[in-house]
C-alpha cells in the first residue's frame, strides 16, 4: 500500500493505520491482507466525516474530538483553511498546545457552549473573527458567512457536549441537521 494512497486521507489515517497494522505483521499475516483491510477504511461517525461541501466549503464532523489531544489531529488532519466551531463544558485546558495549529490553521472561531470564556480568553490573542453561538444552527450559519470558498468548517469541540447536547452524537447529529439546512 502507497503512503500516498494513505496521505490523501489525512494525517491521522496514516498515524491510524501504522499503529493498525503492527499487531497483524507481529502475527504474520500476509501484507495482501493488510492491505485489503485499509483499502475500505472508512472514518467512523462524528470523526473527521464530511457531511457536505457546500459553495467549495467542506463541512467536517469532528463531534467525536472532546479532548484536546483528538482536536489537534483533527487541526493537524485538515488542508484547508479552517473556521472551527468549538466549545462545551470546559474542562480546564490548557489550549497552548494547539497555539502553532490555530495560528496556521484557523482564519476564523465560533464558540458553542453555556460558558466559553476560557476559549474566548485562549484565543484573545489571534487576529481572525471570532463569534459566539448559542446554538448548533447558529454556530453552522455564522460559519457558513465566516468562510470563504475553499475552507474547511469544522466542528472539533475540544470539550465535552453535556452543557447542550446529551452527547457528542447528539452534537453531531445537530451539526449535520444545521449544514443540511443552510
Amino acid at each position: 500500500m502507497s503512503f500516498e494512497m494513505l496521505a490523501t486521507q489525512g494525517q491521522t489515517t496514516i498515524y491510524d493505520s501504522l499503529a493498525a497494522s503492527i499487531g497483524p505483521k507481529i502475527r504474520n499475516l500476509r501484507k495482501e491482507k493488510i492491505k485489503e483491510s485499509f483499502y475500505g477504511f472508512q472514518h467512523a461517525g462524528h470523526r473527521l466525516e464530511t457531511v457536505a461541501i457546500i459553495r467549495d466549503m467542506e463541512f467536517i464532523n469532528d463531534s467525536k474530538s472532546s479532548t484536546l489531544n483528538s482536536t489537534w489531529f483533527a487541526l493537524e488532519s485538515v488542508s484547508r483553511p479552517i473556521i472551527w466551531i468549538v466549545g462545551g463544558v470546559e474542562p480546564g485546558n490548557d489550549y497552548s498546545v494547539l497555539r502553532h495549529l490555530i495560528r496556521t490553521k484557523v482564519r476564523g472561531v465560533i464558540f458553542l457552549g453555556a460558558d466559553t470564556s476560557r476559549l474566548q480568553e485562549a484565543m484573545a490573542g489571534f487576529d481572525f473573527p471570532k463569534t459566539v453561538s448559542a446554538t448548533m444552527e447558529e454556530a453552522v450559519e455564522a460559519s457558513y458567512y465566516m468562510g470563504k470558498p475553499g475552507y474547511a468548517v469544522l466542528l472539533s469541540p475540544a470539550c465535552p457536549s453535556f452543557d447542550l447536547f446529551r452527547n457528542y452524537e447528539e452534537r453531531g447529529q445537530a451539526f449535520r441537521k444545521a449544514v443540511k439546512n443552510l
